[in-house]
């Protein structure tokens, strides 16, 4: 199987990862560096979601050229990591959470690969927005090693680059907000409409303000990362050694069960 890996705040480098090499891919959308390898059979992508030594601001990323880099390039699966703050007193930092919903509060961010025109209007379904089964495997496999988890987690998106307000975190946890992080969206979005069978692992960094006692620092939340990077590449090199040849999901039927197009975003 094909498979990607985009790392986030904290996760800069694809340890796990054999024979690495420099990729870059074109698209329509803009150029995306990646570093390809192999993981036992898997053929490997790594995508850094942030760019090297993190110079990209979570709304200026270009989510639309990685996805559809990774779809050109024939990725099934894309496991996903993101650092967030918690918003609630028992999430406590370190903890991984694997997202099963989200909510967006991001704007101006180009959200799809449909933009009328030949291909017409699609309505993708999110009902799912997170791969069922991605999710079980990172479940299964963070339980079997031990580690802090917490197997559902709603994720509030920000648009950045600034940390939240304490007003705008009790409005999320009102809505039922688990943490808060600023780039999941519409990165697990374009994974739906490209049909790739997507998943995050979040690493709970701090608690988020108004929560925590202390002003909040991007430093905290890279050491947070740093503390944790040896269990995520153990979480995502374990789940990689149980995953056969495919998926069985309705990811890469999202589009084309429901449009006569086989992936619908060719033409633009």
């Amino acid at each position: 199987m094909k498979v990607g890996i985009i790392g986030g705040t904290g996760l800069y480098k694809a340890g796990i990862i054999d024979n690495l090499e420099e990729k870059n891919v074109i698209t329509k959308f803009g150029d995306a560096n990646l570093m390809q390898g192999k993981f036992g059979e898997h053929q490997v992508y790594f995508l850094n979601r942030h760019g090297m030594g993190h110079k990209v601001p979570p709304h200026l990323i270009n989510y639309r050229a990685n996805i559809y880099a990774l779809k050109q390039l024939e990725v099934e699966m894309i496991i996903a990591t993101a650092a967030v703050g918690s918003l609630k007193k028992d999430i406590v930092p370190g903890t991984l959470v694997i997202l099963d919903q989200f909510i967006d509060f991001t704007s101006g961010r180009e959200h799809t690969f449909f933009t009328g025109q030949s291909n017409g209007v699609v309505h993708v379904d999110l009902t799912e927005p997170y791969c069922p089964n991605i999710r079980k495997l990172l479940v299964e496999t963070a339980k079997e090693a031990e580690l802090t988890m917490r197997e559902k987690g709603t994720y509030v998106c920000t648009q950045g680059p600034r940390f939240e307000t304490p007003a705008e975190i009790t409005m999320f946890t009102g809505l039922g907000g688990d943490v808060v992080g600023m780039t999941n969206v519409p990165e697990v979005i374009l994974a739906r409409e490209a049909e790739i069978c997507y998943g995050t692992v979040a690493v709970v960094t701090n608690y988020a303000a108004g929560i925590s006692t202390a002003n909040l620092s991007h430093k905290e939340v890279l050491q947070v990362m740093a503390d944790n990077e040896g269990n995520l590449e153990q979480l995502i090199g374990n789940l990689l050694k149980k995953i056969g040849n495919k998926t069985q999901c309705f990811c890469d039927r999202s589009v084309s069960s429901q449009s006569k197009l086989s992936w619908g975003i060719n033409d633009g």
